[in-house]
């Protein structure tokens, strides 16, 4: 074998190394990435907290739940979504999975669609987890996404999981439910809030 073979053989097989080092590093930053699985905390522009969203991961794909309602003074809390025009119709508002479809892709989830249950319509959607998980920015539009609108919610400690109600828990995370299946009333500073 030639010198200029050896070499030829040697820079591939370096690059075989290095291509190998790279994948597997990349492959260890996205296992290392937030996800946007979890408890999220939307607002009104004043600061009061609207809704609780449970996001999870199902079948390769990630939905959002309605977990707990702030209502207002004269809200329904039975309220179910009446002008749903899909499998949601009459469904509890509470409980209803109001985002579908969602596909990972780093931080970023594409290809779903969301909701929205006061007027029944289903807008397409994309949402993006920030770099320190703390934050997802929801965008809801029609046809294309420059005609949408941002939403930006805050994650809530693991914690919270402890005071949502009892139908949820079971529906959606069953292995978190308390032994007691009751939040104690000393468990969070979010138990003075109304569901």
């Amino acid at each position: 074998m030639t010198i200029r073979k050896i070499a030829k053989r040697l820079q591939l097989s370096m690059l075989l190394v290095v291509s190998f080092a790279v994948l597997a590093a990349s492959h260890s930053a996205k296992a290392d990435e937030p996800t946007a699985s979890g408890i999220w905390e939307k607002k009104t522009e004043a600061g009061r907290p609207v809704v609780w969203v449970l996001i999870l991961e199902r079948g390769g794909t990630y939905e959002g739940v309605i977990a707990k309602r702030f209502l207002k003074s004269g809200d329904d809390a039975g309220a179910v979504c009446t002008k749903c025009m899909d499998d949601r119709r009459n469904e509890p508002l509470l409980g209803l999975t109001f985002i579908r479809g969602m596909k990972r892709n780093g931080l970023k989830y594409e290809g779903g669609d969301i909701l929205d249950p006061r007027d029944g319509k289903i807008y397409s959607a994309n949402m993006a987890v920030n770099p320190d998980g703390q934050t997802l920015t929801l965008r809801g539009y029609m046809g294309i996404s420059i005609l949408g609108h941002d939403e930006v919610w805050n994650r809530l400690p693991d914690s919270v999981v402890d005071i949502l109600d009892a139908s949820i828990l079971a529906k959606y995370l069953p292995g978190a439910i308390p032994a007691t299946s009751v939040a104690s009333p000393a468990k969070s500073k979010y138990n003075d809030r109304v569901r």
